[in-house]
């Protein structure tokens, strides 16, 4: 365990940020407090969005608000925001709330609002991937323990 901080969804933590003025809080994520440090982060809000928000999603290479408004710019100044935290404490690890249009990891909405979910990545988890910050869900923390036990 060479780097014990790791950049978390502020959702998964309990805190308000969901689009919807709620939260995604995650008791296994949580529980990561006791061995490691865990950086907060709502890429939509550092990217100037409100709390709540209109639902969003990826459609093509943008997103889009329920509304029709092209919200692109706040997620990609909200992911590069999330990057420079990252830079900053020297992260390489961030557990992001999939199917989110931010932190997806996995997967992602199609862009519909139908509910339908197809494979890809959020705005800031290509960001993070692209620049070398392994990402995981909040399902995947049996994955991330087994990889940080390799360490």
């Amino acid at each position: 365990m060479k780097n014990k901080i790791i950049i978390v969804s502020a959702c998964l933590l309990g805190l308000n940020t969901k689009y919807n003025g709620g939260n995604n809080e995650n008791r296994d994520v949580i529980a990561l407090s006791k061995r490691y440090i865990l950086i907060p982060l709502c890429p939509e809000q550092l990217g100037g969005l409100p709390t709540p928000r209109p639902p969003s999603e990826i459609k093509g290479n943008s997103v889009f608000g329920i509304n029709g408004s092209d919200l692109t710019t706040n997620f990609l100044r909200g992911a590069e925001e999330a990057l420079k935290f990252a830079k900053l404490y020297n992260v390489k690890k961030a557990i992001l709330k999939d199917g989110s249009p931010s932190c997806g990891s996995n997967y992602i909405y199609d862009g519909t609002f139908t509910g339908k979910k197809i494979e890809g990545s959020g705005i800031t988890a290509a960001l993070f991937k692209r620049n070398n910050i392994k990402v995981y869900s909040e399902k995947e923390i049996g994955k991330f323990l087994a990889d940080e036990e390799k360490e």
